[in-house]
């Protein structure tokens, strides 16, 4: 067996500075250690901690960010994913460290659970195959992530746009200003300016449809405390960015997102309610990729799922599945078990591979 550690939330550390090398290659702050490291703490009464990391100590090839939920035949996760649905990879340096880890996942005997697994990632390929006569392994689609590839043309967003879609901006746009003078905030806060600026955020997002539906983050504690510890942590980094629309002296719509790769991200985002006539969500959506535009960044990348409000700005997505793999020994197949029981009969859609 290739050299392999398991490595748990104290000593987590020590692997900062070679995620990072892994995670440059993909330019994803959800692959970044920060991003890590705010879910294992975060999230950590949910989750056993199962890191694996494949070669040398101080300089691994692959990393697995893995986390088990503490309950009976649970399968072993990537890290964050169930709780806050971004996609997230392996990190490896090469083609060849990916088929190694997913080799050693299988020596393991671990059954996995991948949700928003990209699905154009060399461990995708490399689990199935490494499964291969020792498991199955289920595979279906799990929706993908939009983003638009940015150029010059997007220093105006709206050209992008359908006639009745530039209609229905500028409209908004005038009704906000009979409301007060608007105005767009792109801030790169330091850690000590955080707080009071992330305050103002959440009561944005609390104050519409989230904030009714209980799922803002002022009303989730446990997700609340993985922003705080994340946006401090991508603040002390200078990558960072809260963005809002004000209207007179109220803001109107919240964006929480990062700059990294050359990207601008997209994290979080909420409206107020009492501004809905004047659409300030899209207004500040406009005004951002703008922004990203002047920046010269590659794309601005939407994240979270590909839905009705995202597709008048862009058509491009980044497909992700969900991917499972169940070795043939008994913890195994008690993880497939339950769940078919979780299913509650229902038949699964995608692949199922049985490979001898």
């Amino acid at each position: 067996m290739t050299e392999h550690h398991i490595v748990e939330l104290q000593d987590l550390d020590q692997l900062s500075g070679a995620w990072d090398r892994l995670a440059r290659k993909s330019g994803s702050p959800i692959q970044q250690y920060i991003w890590a490291k705010a879910c294992a703490e975060a999230f950590g009464d949910r989750y056993s901690l199962q890191v694996l990391a494949l070669g040398p100590r101080d300089r691994p090839v692959a990393i697995a960010p893995l986390a088990r939920r503490r309950r009976p035949l649970a399968s072993v996760e990537l890290l964050g994913v169930h709780d806050l649905r971004e996609p997230m990879d392996f990190l490896y340096a090469n083609r060849a460290a990916a088929t190694s880890l997913a080799r050693t996942l299988t020596e393991l005997r671990i059954p996995l659970s991948l949700k928003r697994f990209p699905a154009d990632s060399p461990g995708l390929a490399a689990v199935a195959n490494a499964y291969r006569g020792r498991g199955l392994v289920l595979s279906r689609g799990a929706g993908g992530c939009p983003y638009l590839p940015l150029d010059e043309r997007h220093a105006e967003p709206e050209v992008a746009l359908s006639a009745r879609r530039r209609s229905d901006l500028r409209r908004a746009r005038r009704r906000a200003e009979r409301l007060g003078a608007v105005r767009c905030e792109v801030l790169s806060p330091a850690p000590t300016e955080l707080q009071p600026l992330l305050d103002e955020a959440f009561r944005v997002e609390a104050a519409g449809w989230k904030g009714r539906a209980r799922t803002a983050l002022l009303h989730d504690p446990t997700r609340q405390a993985f922003f705080r510890r994340y946006a401090a942590a991508a603040a002390s980094g200078g990558i960072l960015l809260l963005c809002f629309l004000r209207i007179g002296d109220r803001a109107a719509a919240m964006q929480i997102a990062v700059e990294t790769g050359g990207r601008f991200w997209l994290l979080k985002m909420g409206y107020d309610e009492e501004f809905a006539c004047c659409s300030p969500g899209s207004l500040l959506l406009h005004e951002t990729i703008r922004h990203a535009a002047a920046r010269r960044l590659r794309s601005y990348e939407f994240l979270g799922r590909d839905e009705p409000w995202t597709r008048p700005w862009s058509r491009h997505v980044r497909p992700c599945v969900h991917l499972e793999a169940y070795p043939f020994e008994a913890r195994g197949v008690g993880g497939l078990a339950s769940h078919a029981a979780a299913l509650g009969g229902r038949r699964l859609r995608g692949v199922v591979r049985s490979r001898s």
